[in-house]
């Protein structure tokens, strides 16, 4: 996948940014201006910037010519920074934010403007995470649907790579900024992402209070590019493998993405994150991935809980995109269907317990033959935003008894003499169609297996009969929707039958009996 936009290149470890400074002694940090989100309560948001080592800064923040808070800190002398942690507030706005510095009888002044304060999501990943809304299905109408989400602020990140672990942003291609239709559209891969805005519209529909949406995203990368050596050596990947050079469009170098694109960002704090990758890593240490992104996730939450002063939660919420479909003529083998079992720890679902408090939007029946960006980017944008948007709702804010996740089998029954393996569900099922391809039972006899289909048979709201009579030895394991493109835009045979959320794929062993969701048995 090829990213369309210029990198600048490797930086040094420290940049000041001089934009909204009072002198080149004192200034916000990048991220820091006019029209931006803070985080909401229980959180304090975090205010940090650069100043003259033991000068005093005095942060306030102030509405209507009143003020509702000052905090005051030191610029340390080490690292030339200073930070201060707002008292936690309420969701609402504007606000104006100023900050003070005194060294002798020299003061100088910063101040942003139109500071809006409530939950702030952090969203990353590859091209199809960086996809504009230009890009996608109804896209002008989608580009002028921004008069009710003023409230939504979008910021985004310029695609720099770094050999160590920079402290601040070298630059963004969009400071903190209002929606409009040329901001949303600005390019093909550029700003902003489809994905994030729409589940941030979305989230808003339901929440009715600001947003802030922070997109920070490379198209063509592998995860070991987002990933720090410490979340990588925990894999035991220590130095860097070959890809396949016709397998990327972006940096591939190991942390380069985390150093430059992430690291900064920590000590901003977060309600949480969204994350849309792993096409790159198909053909690049796919067989790790069930380690990489897990360890990813984990190392993403020490980071951020650690760098925003405790204030971003240290397991807060992160959503993911399971891989949609590929159509090629040159990829053969199972990397798409690995890929999203590795998603998932190999467990099928999320949350799970090697990756708590996540939830994940399956894409795979979201395929577009037509799409002009190639079928590895389909433009169906919207359906991934609804579907991440209620897995938000469910697992970061507490939703209850909302369907957040398609079914899953919790029992498996060779009934022999029927020559039937009987699936029972833990959720309620809609066969859609019958398709005879989907499902696939491993059939073994003189120790060697072999796939075969499973015919979908007779089906109730909780069970699904398949045809295993083909398999003349002993059954193995059963899998579903385990190929690269499993059916067509949203023709999968089986979904939640009141949410349109499709089953997702699995591979489950006979003597494990499901893939473990929701049973006793499957445990």
């Amino acid at each position: 996948m090829v990213a369309l936009g210029l990198a600048l290149g490797l930086v040094m470890p420290l940049i000041l940014w001089v934009r909204r400074s009072a002198g080149v002694d004192f200034s916000f940090a990048s991220y820091i201006d006019n029209s931006m989100v803070l985080q909401k309560e229980p959180a304090g948001a975090v205010i940090w910037g650069y100043g003259i080592a033991g000068a005093t800064v005095t942060v306030t923040v102030g509405q209507a010519q009143e003020t509702v808070m000052k905090k005051v800190t030191r610029v340390k002398a080490d690292s030339n920074t200073w930070m201060v942690v707002l008292d936690p507030m309420k969701p609402g706005g504007p606000f104006e934010v100023m900050a003070e510095q005194t060294i002798g009888r020299m003061n100088f002044t910063l101040r942003v403007h139109d500071v809006l304060f409530g939950d702030v999501w952090l969203c990353s990943g590859q091209s199809n995470m960086e996809m504009t809304v230009s890009q996608i299905f109804n896209a002008t109408r989608e580009m002028s649907d921004t008069a009710a989400y003023q409230s939504v602020r979008i910021l985004s990140v310029s695609l720099v790579q770094a050999e160590q672990e920079l402290e601040d942003l070298a630059g963004l291609d969009l400071p903190w900024s209002k929606p409009t239709s040329e901001n949303l559209g600005h390019g093909n891969f550029q700003y902003t992402s489809a994905v994030c805005w729409l589940f941030g519209r979305y989230l808003y529909d339901t929440l009715q209070y600001p947003l802030g949406l922070v997109s920070s995203s490379w198209g063509g990368t592998p995860i070991e590019a987002w990933s720090s050596q410490r979340s990588l050596k925990a894999c035991g990947i220590s130095k860097q493998g070959f890809i396949p050079p016709d397998s990327l469009g972006g940096p591939s170098k190991h942390s380069v993405l985390w150093n430059a694109m992430i690291h900064p960002l920590r000590t901003m704090a977060l309600k949480g994150m969204i994350w849309y990758q792993g096409e790159s890593n198909t053909n690049y240490n796919m067989d790790l991935y069930n380690c990489t992104f897990p360890a990813l996730i984990e190392d993403w939450r020490q980071a951020f809980h650690h760098g925003s002063q405790g204030q971003t939660e240290r397991f807060f919420p992160f959503g993911f995109v399971q891989l949609s479909s590929y159509l090629s003529n040159t990829t053969s083998g199972d990397g798409f269907p690995q890929i999203r079992w590795h998603q998932t720890a190999d467990f099928g679902f999320a949350p799970n317990v090697r990756m708590p408090n996540t939830f994940m939007a399956v894409a795979m029946d979201l395929g577009d033959r037509n799409s002009p960006f190639g079928s590895i980017h389909p433009r169906d944008k919207q359906t991934v935003a609804y579907r991440l948007h209620l897995g938000a709702r469910a697992v970061a804010y507490g939703e209850k008894h909302l369907t957040f996740q398609g079914p899953l089998p919790e029992k498996m029954e060779h009934l022999v003499d029927k020559g039937l393996l009987n699936l029972t569900y833990y959720q309620k099922i809609h066969v859609q169609r019958q398709d005879n391809k989907i499902f696939e039972i491993s059939c073994c006899s003189d120790h060697q297996c072999t796939w075969l289909p499973a015919p979908m048979n007779a089906s109730t709201t909780w069970t699904l009969a398949l045809d295993v009579r083909p398999c003349h030895g002993t059954l193995g394991a059963l899998r579903y929707a385990w190929t690269t493109w499993p059916c067509e835009y949203k023709q999968c045979p089986l979904y939640h039958p009141s949410s349109t959320l499709p089953a997702p794929p699995f591979v489950a062993f006979m003597t494990h009996q499901t893939p473990g969701h929701h049973s006793k048995d499957a445990r």
